[in-house]
């Protein structure tokens, strides 16, 4: 699995980062919503699960490309976490039946965090795989 991930891993990224695109500018009515599911935080989760996953495809690209630098991993987060920005000002200013939030801004960065955490932990498995 990590193979293919890593032979396709700017396929994957780009594909990844279109889908968050797509999803954030839905417009709200076509949103499911389950209220019991805000007790739990649930979305806040998500955002972070998604942005946890588009910066961590985005570092395996880098890794592929041998260019996984300290200057490197700082443009890719400052990008996603930027990216989760520009679509929360967009989902208030932009999109229709969309709003804004700063709570999903700071669960977007956070995923991101913990991407790059993930990432520099379990890199050293990335190397047996190639």
């Amino acid at each position: 699995m990590i193979k293919i991930l890593l032979k396709y891993s700017f396929l994957a990224a780009i594909s990844w980062t279109i889908i968050i695109f797509v999803l954030c500018c839905t417009p709200g009515k076509y949103v499911p919503t389950a209220h019991w599911l805000e007790l739990l935080s649930f979305d806040k989760f998500v955002h972070a699960s998604i942005f946890f996953t588009l910066t961590f495809l985005w570092l395996l690209v880098g890794f592929k490309k041998n260019k996984l630098s300290l200057s490197f991993m700082i443009f890719i987060i400052i990008a996603c976490i930027g990216y989760g920005g520009l679509l929360e000002m967009m989902q208030a200013t932009v999109f229709s039946q969309r709003s804004g939030d700063w709570l999903d801004f700071i669960a977007n960065s956070f995923g991101c965090l913990m991407g790059l955490w993930f990432f520099r932990k379990n890199k050293y498995r990335l190397n047996f795989a190639n």
